[in-house]
């Protein structure tokens, strides 16, 4: 089991994200739970709920860029440190998350 706690990692801004990803190769993952991530997530991000992400890592790739979110970065950020631990080198994760998005006016997907 990983312990979530908080070494470095690499954070990137909504601004950042979609000037560097919009079309890029990359995997965008919602953290927050089942219910939070179905009342409005980011395009195209798949949900893996912070408590499942030991259980799901095999859904989790390792040969392309991993984008983590959750409401405000703070889940999003353990689980970055976490995968950083994992040996996972080409994650993000996204400064502010869903809120910093909704902030800036952009969609969200129900």
């Amino acid at each position: 089991m990983f312990l979530f706690n908080r070494p470095n990692y690499p954070k990137i801004t909504v601004s950042e994200y979609r000037d560097q990803y919009e079309n890029e190769p990359h995997v965008l993952i919602d953290v927050r739970t089942r219910q939070e991530f179905s009342q409005g997530h980011l395009p195209n991000a798949m949900n893996i709920p912070m408590d499942e992400v030991n259980t799901r890592m095999d859904e989790i790739p390792n040969d392309i860029t991993v984008i983590l979110v959750c409401a405000t970065g703070n889940r999003s950020g353990m689980v970055a440190s976490a995968l950083t631990k994992a040996g996972y080198t080409n994650v993000y994760n996204l400064e502010g998350g869903t809120m910093s998005w909704l902030r800036l006016g952009l969609p969200i997907n129900r």
